[in-house]
């Protein structure tokens, strides 16, 4: 039986947390390997909605749920979710539930610089959520991180908090702001740390375990290829690893692991926040297909730019994450549009490209050469089949297979799990 990763193939958004959901009810374990409570996942099962950011999705199905070492963990954050997932009726227990121990954390401080530095920034703004996650990285990557295993020994955390403020007092200081209070950072964490060590172990142990049982193991991923700090569209990406790869490193088991690669793709693109874009819409049509599709941000409530389907960046990033085949997610949007345009190439100074340059300005300056295809009467909502689809749909769908080069593995024709066409079931692959 087949591991399954599950990841964004275009800028976040594509709809992950539904695909997920429906394949962890299928799995024995589900593994969130990177990012941090910036990656906001929507999961509607019958008349119940989860907004859920940093616990996998696999625990509103009781499915064992883990948060890998590649996460950036704010305690907070986390403790919050929880009580608001069990005031949903979802339990939350050591059984079905753990921390990787050596889990960087996000503080407050972390919280702090990225506010300044994004109100500092100007015309240079990134975009953040500004909830501390490029911050966090920074100090993890710096070797200056208070990590969930410290939280055990925080009378021993001196030297580290040295290296700590040495670091982020001289950043204050540039703002026009105190150093860090070592005191409270400390009485704070002393006042989390029961509820996060309750959860706490070697996850790559437990994982181990689960893989040598036989079982499924679907890892989840956050936001999408195109904001990875190194194939994304820099500097306006998250500040992890997103595509597939990650698996190894972020979860503490080979890379052999990763198993069948799903690449939830949306048949149109979204993006929030700052960056190129290259098929956006500032027109009537970019305006119907946000509110179609409800393109608001999970985690910031952020209105979501809008625009047709780049099968360029699609075939760019299926290509650097290994993507097996793809969860094309929601086609109903679509309906009723007389005409459809999927960017097939790139014009870059005069000549057709067919890839997304790695430099800023190159990617501002491309403009995006569409192929146009008529829309479909009827709708594609709640379909779970092909004969329920409307032809020229299946067109669609059809043509985005042949220009991203990958295959289609299913399609979701509405936020509801069960309205949707299996074409390719990644566990039995």
């Amino acid at each position: 039986m087949a591991n399954v990763t599950v990841i964004g193939a275009q800028w976040g958004d594509e709809g992950k947390g539904k695909i997920v959901d429906w394949l962890a009810s299928r799995a024995d374990c589900v593994v969130r390997f990177q990012g941090g409570h910036n990656a906001g996942h929507t999961l509607v099962v019958g008349e119940q909605v989860y907004k859920i950011s940093l616990v996998p999705s696999g625990i509103v199905t009781g499915t064992l749920s883990i948060i890998g070492n590649g996460v950036v963990l704010d305690p907070w954050a986390l403790k919050a979710e929880i009580e608001k997932l069990q005031g949903q009726g979802v339990h939350v227990t050591r059984e079905n539930f753990a921390v990787a121990d050596n889990c960087p954390l996000i503080l407050p401080i972390h919280r702090d610089l990225d506010g300044l530095r994004e109100t500092a920034a100007g015309k240079g703004k990134i975009g953040t959520t500004g909830r501390g996650i490029g911050p966090a990285y920074e100090d993890k990557v710096g070797r200056r991180a208070i990590r969930v295993c410290d939280l055990a020994h925080l009378d021993a955390l001196e030297p580290q908090l040295d290296r700590l403020c040495a670091h982020h007092d001289a950043l204050r200081a540039g703002f026009g702001e105190p150093p860090i209070d070592r005191a409270k950072l400390i009485a704070d964490l002393r006042e989390i740390a029961p509820f996060v060590l309750q959860f706490a172990e070697p996850v790559w142990k437990r994982l181990r375990d689960v893989r040598k049982a036989g079982n499924r193991i679907l890892f989840e991923g956050a936001q999408g290829v195109l904001l990875d700090v190194d194939h994304g569209t820099y500097p306006f990406v998250t500040s992890s690893n997103t595509v597939s790869g990650t698996v190894a490193s972020g979860s503490g088991m080979g890379p052999n692991a990763a198993g069948f690669v799903l690449g939830i793709v949306k048949a149109y693109t979204t993006r929030v926040g700052s960056g190129p874009f290259p098929t956006e819409l500032e027109d009537e049509t970019g305006e119907r297909l946000g509110q179609r599709g409800h393109e608001f941000g999970t985690v910031t409530a952020r209105k979501r730019r809008c625009g047709w389907f780049d099968a360029v960046l699609v075939r760019q990033t299926c290509a650097l994450s290994g993507v097996t085949g793809i969860a094309l997610t929601k086609i109903d949007v679509l309906d009723g549009f007389e005409t459809i345009k999927i960017c097939t190439g790139y014009k870059l100074n005069g000549e057709i490209i067919d890839y997304l340059p790695s430099h800023a300005a190159e990617q501002a300056a491309v403009e995006p050469v569409y192929e146009e295809m008529p829309g479909w009467e009827g709708t594609t909502v709640g379909a779970r089949s092909w004969a329920d689809l409307p032809a020229q749909a299946i067109k669609y769908i059809r043509r985005i297979e042949e220009l991203i080069e990958c295959p289609v593995a299913s399609v979701s024709t509405s936020p509801q799990r069960e309205d949707t066409i299996l074409v390719r079931d990644p566990f039995e692959d």
